[in-house]
C-alpha cells in the first residue's frame, strides 16, 4: 500500500489542495502564490526524497499568513494520514544540517502528541517579500496537525534565508527518518501499543 494522502482545504481564507507520498523520489510540484514557501516546500520534497502537489489560493492582498499557516496544516494533515497507524516505523528522526554560516537542527517525535519547539532568530526579519516570523507558525501548523513533537534548534546563523532553508531541510531529513519503515518493528515502537 503506498503510503501516501491528498488533503482538500477551503476556507473563506484560502483554497488548498495538498497531496504528500512519503516513499517518493522527491519530486514536487508546488504553487502557492508565496515564492519563498514553494522554495522551501520544493527543498522539502527533494531532500526528505517525498513528493509532494501543492496548489493554494489565499488572501494575499491582505497578508501571506493565512496561505503559510494553513498549507502548513494541510502538510501536517497529510503527514498523519500517510503515516496511519504507524506500525512498523522508526518513530524518531533528527538531522543538522549546514546551509553556508547557518546550522539548524530538527529532532522529532511522532509520538501522537503535538509539540514545538522553535529557537531561530527569526523576528523581525524578511527575506525578500515573505515575512520569517511566520515560520514558527508554520511549522507549529504542522506539528499540530501531523501529531509530532518537533524541536528546531539554530546553533550558527546570521542570515535569514540560509537559516530557514536549513530548517526546512533538516526537518525534511528528520521525518524522512521517522516515517521510515524498519522489518525489525513489531507493531508501534510504543510500550502502550499505540501512538
Amino acid at each position: 500500500m503506498p503510503r501516501a494522502a491528498t488533503i482538500d482545504r477551503a476556507t473563506a481564507e484560502t483554497e488548498i489542495h495538498l497531496t504528500l507520498r512519503l516513499d517518493g523520489s522527491g519530486q514536487a510540484k508546488v504553487a502557492t502564490g508565496v515564492g519563498f514557501l514553494d522554495h522551501m516546500l520544493t527543498l522539502f520534497a527533494r531532500h526528505g526524497l517525498f513528493d509532494l502537489e501543492v496548489a493554494a489560493k489565499g488572501d494575499l492582498e491582505v497578508d501571506q499568513h493565512h496561505t503559510v499557516e494553513d498549507v502548513g496544516i494541510c502538510l501536517g494533515q497529510a503527514i498523519a494520514a500517510a503515516a496511519g497507524d504507524k506500525r512498523g516505523i522508526a518513530r524518531y528522526g533528527s538531522a543538522t544540517i549546514p546551509m553556508d554560516e547557518a546550522l539548524v537542527l530538527a529532532s522529532l517525535d511522532l509520538s501522537g502528541r503535538p509539540f514545538l519547539a522553535c529557537d531561530l532568530d527569526l523576528n523581525g526579519r524578511t527575506i525578500g517579500q515573505f515575512d520569517a516570523e511566520l515560520v514558527p507558525e508554520f511549522f507549529r501548523a504542522v506539528a499540530t496537525n501531523a501529531q509530532l513533537a518537533l524541536h528546531l534548534r539554530q546553533f550558527a546563523g546570521e542570515n535569514g534565508h540560509h537559516l530557514v532553508e536549513a530548517a526546512f531541510k533538516a526537518f525534511a531529513r528528520a521525518l524522512d527518518a521517522a516515517t521510515r519503515l524498519d522489518e525489525r518493528v513489531q507493531g508501534v515502537p510504543s510500550t502502550k501499543g499505540v501512538l
